[in-house]
């Protein structure tokens, strides 16, 4: 829309750098290696660390970070990707299971920047990847290292959410105060 006007947020100050997996669906390898470039610009600047690894589709990339942030050692995620709109309800499917699939990933916990692309046409898709237009790469970054800055700011706070795992319970009640909490 012209004459529309998006403020940016400056990128966060991280005391410690963070460590940053970039997973990226390449089908569409010359939108992917844009995003991927605009991402890794960003990350850069912040003095942030990544690792790059590529699954076959946008469907993928979830199951890739949900995998990582049970098993690996990172501090957020970047999804990145680009869906096409074709003849079929496909689209959709993928469009609306990958998003979804990453805000409950991010719901739990996980500190990821979206940047999958759901567009018409591949010219939407060039101009929203290229560095030097949109960025969406570098946005999606951008969006995990400012999720990765809140959860340094709010880790040192644990609060319980109305239930004890069963070995907590177990060294409470051991300890004599009957499993109290003050």
């Amino acid at each position: 829309m012209a004459g529309t006007s998006h403020h940016t947020l400056p990128l966060p100050r991280l005391d410690n750098p963070a460590k940053v997996l970039i997973v990226v669906a390449p089908y569409y390898k010359d939108i992917a290696d844009n995003l991927v470039a605009g991402a890794r610009a960003v990350l850069q600047e912040a003095g942030a660390s990544d690792v790059l690894i590529e699954v076959p589709g946008a469907l993928e990339v979830p199951v890739a970070i949900a995998q990582a942030h049970r098993m690996a050692d990172f501090d957020g995620y970047v999804a990145l990707g680009c869906v096409i709109r074709g003849e079929t309800t496909h689209y959709d499917t993928v469009c609306n299971d990958s998003s979804r699939a990453l805000t409950l990933l991010g719901l739990q916990g996980a500190c990821i920047g979206n940047g999958i692309l759901t567009v018409e046409n591949h010219t939407q898709a060039a101009v929203r990847a290229d560095p030097k237009a949109q960025n969406k790469g570098g946005g999606a970054a951008a969006a995990a290292l400012h999720l990765i800055a809140l959860g340094r700011r709010w880790g040192g706070e644990r609060r319980d959410v109305g239930f004890r795992p069963q070995g907590e319970e177990i060294q409470l009640a051991q300890s004599g105060d009957g499993g109290a909490r003050t």
